[in-house]
């Protein structure tokens, strides 16, 4: 009797012993809500000191002095290098808890389907002010697996210091365009600031032309999917030959194929540039004080032939993920939504004037805004449609790097503009049998 009553606390100890090193396993896996936790962060903003970067690094340190818990390790890389670095992240299966994403089918999908971004719950931003179709480039199949930083859209930015010294008129159709840029040329001047290395920069001002001369929204979409053709849809050749006849008059700057965006960004800022084909995210040059001309940065987008119109080349581009596999994932989602709370992110990008939020903002203003961020303000709330996606973001990661190398080459005057589309053509249908998911989402809108 004694033998099996000792037996039987022995099995009851056992059991005590097996439960309490499972839950400290569990809890070595999960982040405590008093004991120190690290979250590692990978921003592709590598400047900490100004606009984004600033804005970006604030909140963070913000985090950490109302969480003393929290440690946030920061690593920041210029896009091309972030990109290729993510990808060996993915690769080791290491992926940092929390950083920067692309929205898009060519950048998310895949990311999404290799199980490597974790589920955001929509119903936790209902009300936060996210402009409406801002989450659809951050979701896939109706799930949501970002949050989108900014309203992106195009724009000529220019020093209007240049303009006025040189007796240059600033431009309101192609032929003004071109007229100063063989001004400027004539003056030793670069026209415009073009970070061709990128790529990616030259294809929004394909689809830019193509938005602008047509006012179609969808054509660069439908050719990106197969449902028409590039090489036969006159509103993408009459927009391809114009961007010919703006190569002819060097509109870039010289060897801008091999500038990458830091280059092409201190051009402009160095006054060396009159203009600056960037995305209104560069808003914050006005409130550079490294920039002796900061107060006569003004923005105008691309000319459009119909002027009662303003379609706008503009998306949700840019914007944070959380990886699925993080072991302090509670933790990273809990400071992507300190991150990303209207009265965060929206209200501090917009009044240190580093860039215009994908929530709204208006009850944020100041009456202190400054001319550029007054200027970008009206071009986005007078706009008559927005593009939504970049064509090149609109289709399968192989196809997105083929047209992105495909249009510098055409910019570069290495092929003609029947060239160029026949060759889109040929990429399309080489992923045609990739393009299922996309095709289906885009009938289903």
């Amino acid at each position: 009797m004694k033998g099996k009553i000792l037996k039987r606390l022995l099995c009851a100890l056992l059991c005590i012993i097996l439960v309490a090193g499972l839950t400290a396993c569990g809890s070595s896996q999960t982040a405590s809500s008093t004991g120190p936790v690290t979250i590692k962060f990978f921003s592709n903003l590598p400047d900490r000191t100004t606009g984004q970067g600033k804005l970006e690094q604030t909140l963070l340190d913000n985090y950490m002095k109302e969480n003393p818990n929290i440690k946030i390790e920061v690593e920041a890389l210029q896009d091309e290098p972030f990109k290729q670095k993510f990808k060996a992240y993915t690769a080791s299966n290491n992926v940092p808890d929390i950083f920067m994403m692309w929205g898009g089918p060519a950048y998310l999908y895949p990311f999404a389907k290799a199980g490597y971004l974790a589920e955001l719950n929509p119903n936790d931003y209902k009300d936060s002010g996210f402009f409406d179709g801002s989450l659809q480039n951050f979701s896939m199949s109706g799930k949501l697996y970002g949050l989108p930083r900014n309203t992106d859209f195009w724009v000529l930015m220019y020093n209007k210091d240049l303009f006025d010294q040189n007796g240059v008129k600033v431009p309101t159709n192609y032929q003004e365009l071109m007229d100063a840029a063989t001004a400027f040329r004539a003056k030793g001047i670069a026209p415009v600031a073009m970070n061709g290395k990128d790529k990616w920069n030259i294809n929004e001002f394909i689809q830019d032309l193509v938005i602008q001369t047509s006012g179609d929204q969808e054509v660069m979409r439908k050719a990106d999917l197969g449902m028409i053709s590039f090489s036969k849809e006159p509103k993408i050749l009459n927009a391809v030959n114009l961007m010919k006849q703006l190569m002819d008059v060097k509109l870039y700057q010289d060897a801008f194929t091999a500038a990458d965006y830091g280059a092409a960004n201190n051009l402009f800022k160095q006054g060396k540039a009159a203009m600056y084909y960037i995305g209104s995210w560069e808003m914050g040059l006005a409130a550079d004080d490294s920039i002796p001309f900061k107060d006569k940065i003004h923005a105008i987008k691309l000319p459009s032939l119909d002027s009662s119109k303003n379609d706008l080349l503009a998306g949700f581009g840019g914007g944070y993920g959380v990886s699925a596999k993080s072991k302090v994932k509670p933790e990273a989602l809990k400071l992507l939504n300190y991150m990303m709370k209207q009265d965060n992110w929206a209200k501090m990008a917009w009044q240190t004037g580093a860039l215009i939020p994908a929530q709204k903002f208006d009850k944020y203003t100041t009456g202190k805004e400054n001319t550029l961020q007054k200027e970008l303000a009206n071009i986005l709330n007078s706009a008559t449609s927005i593009a939504g996606y970049t064509w090149n973001d609109y289709s399968t990661p192989d196809y997105k790097a083929t047209v992105e190398t495909l249009a510098q080459e055409v910019a570069a005057g290495l092929d003609t503009p029947q060239q160029f589309l026949e060759a889109c053509d040929k990429a399309v249908a080489d992923n045609k049998d990739k393009l299922a998911d996309i095709i289906a989402g885009y009938k289903a809108k």
